[in-house]
């Protein structure tokens, strides 16, 4: 069954991605140079949401917070996010948008994934070189912003209401969507 509900919730995701024009590297390359908000306000909306929708279910108990997983952070976490963001914007595509627009039939989706591909097996080939280096030194561990319940993990705000502060920032996200701009800026 969660194989079921696992393939189901990646083709709406898939599907949604599609429609709001994520698989259009145009639009994306807008987006991250600040021309065009649709996309912005698009996943804006959807981390607001998914995160209020999240605590809120953990809140009245429906979502078990032991499905939750932290990851560790290391000193090489924010260089990935700026080679993953700097490829991002050559290529028009994450890693999600880029299967999505493989699926819609884009030539330059497959090539995005191939090249993901051969970078994670480059990585693969580099890994044991590098595991000793200062890119792996731990930046805290696994650490949450407020209670989730799981108490293996280390908790920033421990007297913090989660349900406040996670809310909050939810609903922050859902305001910056609803205010950002209509229509493509000049």
């Amino acid at each position: 069954m969660h194989l079921f509900y696992a393939i189901f919730l990646g083709l709406l995701f898939g599907f949604i991605l599609q429609k709001v024009g994520a698989a259009n590297p145009k639009r994306i390359i807008d987006m991250l140079r600040l021309k065009d908000f649709h996309l912005m306000k698009a996943i804006l909306f959807g981390i607001g949401l998914s995160s209020l929708l999240l605590f809120v279910l953990m809140w009245v108990g429906v979502i078990s917070s032991d499905h939750l997983s932290v990851k560790a952070s290391y000193v090489g976490v924010p260089l990935g996010g700026a080679l993953l963001g700097a490829g991002w914007a050559l290529a028009g595509f994450c890693p999600g948008t880029g299967v999505v627009a493989a699926g819609a039939g884009r030539k330059d989706g497959w090539f995005f994934i191939l090249g993901g591909l051969v970078g994670a097996f480059v990585f693969m080939l580099v890994y044991a070189s590098i595991k000793s280096t200062p890119l792996y030194s731990s930046l805290g561990g696994k650490m949450t912003l407020v209670e989730t319940g799981v108490k293996k993990y280390a908790v920033l705000l421990p007297s913090a209401p989660p349900l406040i502060v996670a809310g909050g920032i939810a609903l922050a996200f859902l305001a910056i969507a609803f205010f950002l701009p209509n229509k493509k800026s000049n």
